[in-house]
């Protein structure tokens, strides 16, 4: 049908027809839009008419109604809503875009656009933006760093190695001008990594249910670190206001805590403690997580890539800025993560933290894109990327090809936690270097000064600490044996000599801790085992240059069983548990087994063996061993071990003891509390320094007591006689009527019962008796019985011999 030239197409973009259940009639020309209960039609055909000027493309507003509208929400005081109304605008540059685009496809040559309104306040404007990221604030830096600037106007700061040589440094700022888009140094420049690689999605179980969980209550300074996050989470475009939610979790509002460091208490004594920096915004995800279905996707080995990366010559340490950030979430999730503050309602574009699989996520999205560089060029650990080469060129290459990666997937880099071609860093808590793989002295100069732990959770965090780092620390097992005994389940804390011992060796092997080299693949493996009474050690390593070199220390405690083997099981039991141990390093290589024990040589031929041991040998059958035997005296490395002495087994001389028992006669620690009542009844004695109102409470009180050497007794309301009690006595009395075999774990009233029946007084006694209850263990993990599971329980009257007789008749016969 041949075209009327009264008639021009008219273009509708997306954001045009995405409005809620559009209806379009192409016969009528008729186009329906319904949203909010309204109904809107537009006749198409007038819309279509073409206009008087022909060389010119026009479009057709239909929205100036809503501008007066709009007028008064511009000119708002609050800075907030501002920024709120401001993020709407998303949506309208999504559409001229469109619009745009369709232009620029029909060769139009200009459009005439309605005058925009514009605003007399801008929350920040560009040039603000601009200026922030061009003149960041700098820091000192260590000798072996400086700071470089990526433009003639000293703006674009960076940060290199301060030992490279003037032609070394030239080729390193040519590379990092050329990638200057790379790196980040404010959060507006997060373009966001293009979703084609990776995007998180928030799958949830069937069973559960959307929550909406109300705010929390704030203090004016959480309101203000609240609103400044929000407010730069608007601003960079990470976040939008949403009101129709099902899924809604508070903000929190936690300390910034800095490193660890030893500090002074009220009392003098020397803890560990934080610093806090500042306050951070958290988002409570917990209710989410719960629902949320997991994903199990797998973190790199921490030992492994440490190993890969040490003995390299330069080192490009890389971070993501705001890792998280620069993931988007996928759009039907967006809801679900949507928070409440007292600002309003928002949900993240972005991937926040906070969310279960943020890590499996983030993981898998920089495997997908640096997947063709791991591990020959680089290393990466969530948002650590170590780049690393064997010469300068050759990582000042491989530093290129990550950085254009970045740029190609628009992965933004943070500036300020970059190194360029250093010799040396921290990754993953250890510090690598050419000479291979060392602790951080940062984190052992804190653990050095930290004074001995007070409780059950101070050696739990103290042995956590310490362990991080056992990999360099020879019998760390044996030698941490005795704080270990600290944590088993119902052991009493007692911080004895042999705990302070233990405690003061393992800060000292930290200290002192030796350098840990990688394992070359083409040399074999050497293994040193032994086993003493109570423990077997491992050492892994190489030689080369004829020189031994360690990579891995590895010991572990006997259980009750091991402990009764015999010196062969016990040998053979050392080796077994160094070829699991070592299992990803030895399989496939030649391993050389140096053992103190001459009979394992033999014992791997033959065949009639106890069956623990013929078990044992048919797991070393998959490797490739060697066994040779070495004397005790040589075998230095793990030897000594087994001629360190049990600690549990030590025989230790008393000291002998000065006590002089008449002192402690004449001594008194504390007054007790019916004093008073005993000095008047045995002596009549009245201190001189009580009121006339004090004496005459003393005389009323007294009428119920008597004295009998050496004891004071109360006449009580029910016609018995009770002994009081001193403090000291108190509560193994209640024990004795609590925890005994004749106790019965009653409750505190009956306890109190108890007591009084056994002939026992003191003024607190109910309450002593409830505080002691509560606080009984066997109780507490019991929990109460029901009346309807409860059983008869009696306490058991505890009388003298014959006190009670028993008679019964007998008879007619």
């Amino acid at each position: 049908m041949e075209e009327d030239k009264n008639w021009e197409p008219l273009l509708l973009g997306r954001p045009f027809l995405a409005t809620g259940r559009a209806l379009i009639d192409v016969e009528l020309g008729e186009l329906m839009f319904r949203t909010d209960g309204e109904q809107i039609l537009f006749n198409v055909f007038e819309a279509m008419k073409q206009h008087d000027d022909d060389t010119q493309c026009f479009r057709i507003e239909v929205v100036d109604e809503v501008i007066e509208d709009i007028f008064k929400v511009q000119h708002s005081s609050s800075t907030l809503e501002k920024v709120l109304v401001n993020s709407l605008d998303n949506v309208e540059e999504e559409g001229e875009r469109e619009i745009e685009l369709c232009l620029s496809n029909l060769n139009a040559s200009r459009i005439d656009e309605s005058p925009k309104f514009e605003s007399p306040l801008e929350v920040r404007n560009k040039d603000q933006m601009e200026e922030e990221r061009n003149v960041p604030e700098l820091k000192q830096l260590p000798s072996h760093l400086k700071y470089v600037f990526l433009s003639d106007d000293a703006s674009f700061p960076a940060i290199i190695s301060s030992k490279l040589t003037h032609l070394e440094e030239e080729k390193l700022l040519r590379v990092l001008k050329s990638n200057k888009a790379a790196m980040g140094w404010t959060i507006s420049d997060l373009k966001g990594i293009s979703p084609t690689f990776c995007m998180h999605k928030i799958k949830l179980e069937a069973e559960f249910k959307p929550v909406v969980q109300p705010q929390r209550r704030l203090n004016p300074t959480m309101k203000e670190v609240v609103k400044k996050e929000v407010l730069k989470l608007l601003e960079a475009g990470m976040i939008y206001p949403i009101s129709d939610s099902a899924w809604v979790s508070p903000v929190h509002v936690v300390p910034k805590k800095g490193g660890m460091t030893v500090v002074k208490n009220d009392k003098n004594e020397f803890i560990p403690s934080r610093t806090v920096t500042g306050w951070r915004m958290c988002i409570d995800y917990r209710r989410l997580n719960t629902a949320t279905r997991k994903d199990h996707f797998p973190l790199p080995f921490m030992d492994q890539m440490l190993e890969r990366l040490a003995g390299q010559e330069f080192y490009c340490f890389l971070d993501g800025y705001s890792g998280y950030n620069q993931i988007t979430v996928d759009p039907e999730d967006q809801e679900k993560t949507a928070f409440t503050c007292p600002f309003g309602v928002f949900a993240y574009r972005r991937m926040p933290f906070g969310l279960c699989n943020a890590p499996a996520t983030f993981q898998r999205c920089m495997l997908a894109i640096f997947s063709d560089m791991m591990e020959d060029t680089m290393e990466v650990f969530m948002d650590d990327f170590s780049v690393f080469g064997k010469s300068f060129d050759f990582c000042l290459s491989n530093l290129n090809d990550v950085l254009k990666r970045c740029i190609s997937t628009n992965l933004v880099l943070n500036w300020e936690k970059c190194h360029f071609m250093v010799r040396e860093g921290i990754v993953l808590g250890h510090k690598i270097s050419s000479k291979g793989i060392e602790v951080d002295q940062a984190k052992i100069e804190v653990i050095k000064e930290l004074p001995p732990p007070l409780n059950v959770k101070g050696v739990r965090s103290f042995l956590g600490h310490a362990g991080f780092y056992r990999r360099f620390i020879k019998d760390f097992s044996k030698i941490a044996k005795p704080l270990s005994s600290l944590l088993v389940k119902d052991t009493v804390f007692l911080f004895d000599e042999a705990c302070v011992t233990a405690f003061n060796c393992l800060k000292t092997k930290l200290v002192t801790a030796p350098v840990i080299v990688a394992p070359q693949w083409d040399l074999p493996f050497e293994l040193m085992c032994d086993a003493s009474d109570y423990a077997v050690g491992a050492v892994l390593g190489q030689h080369h240059n004829k020189l031994f070199h360690v990579i891995y220390y590895s010991s572990k405690v006997l259980n009750e069983n091991q402990i009764n083997y015999t010196t062969t099981e016990k040998e053979l039991l050392a080796v077994v548990f160094a070829l699991e141990k070592f299992r990803s390093y030895l399989i496939g290589s030649k391993v050389i087994v140096f053992t103190d024990h001459s009979a394992l040589k033999y014992l791997l031929t033959k065949g009639d063996s106890k069956p623990r041991l013929l078990r044992w040998m048919l797991l070393l059958q998959e490797f490739d061993l060697e066994i040779r035997d070495k004397k005790g005296v040589e075998n230095v490395v793990a030897d000594h071990l087994s001629r360190l002495s049990n600690p549990d087994i030590t025989n230790k001389e008393e000291a002998i003891k000065c006590e002089f028992p008449d002192e402690k006669l004449l001594a008194v620690s504390e007054f007790p509390w019916f004093g008073d009542i005993a000095n008047l009844k045995a002596s009549g004695f009245i201190p001189e320094e009580m009121t006339a109102q004090q004496k005459k409470k003393l005389f009323a009180d007294s009428r119920h007591y008597f004295w009998d050497d050496p004891f004071l007794f109360k006449m009580s309301n029910d016609g018995m006689i009770r002994r009081c009690v001193a403090d000291s006595e108190i509560r193994g009395i209640m024990w004795h009527c609590h925890n005994s075999p004749c106790g019965g774990h009653h409750s505190g009233p009956r306890t109190a019962a108890k007591v009084l029946q056994c002939g026992f007084f003191w003024p607190t006694i109910f309450q002593d008796c409830m505080e002691f209850v509560k606080a009984c263990d066997a109780c507490q993990r019991s929990g109460g019985v029901s009346k309807r599971d409860e059983m008869p329980q009696h306490g058991l009257t505890e009388v003298e011999p014959f006190d009670v007789w028993g008679i019964d008749f007998m008879g007619p016969f």
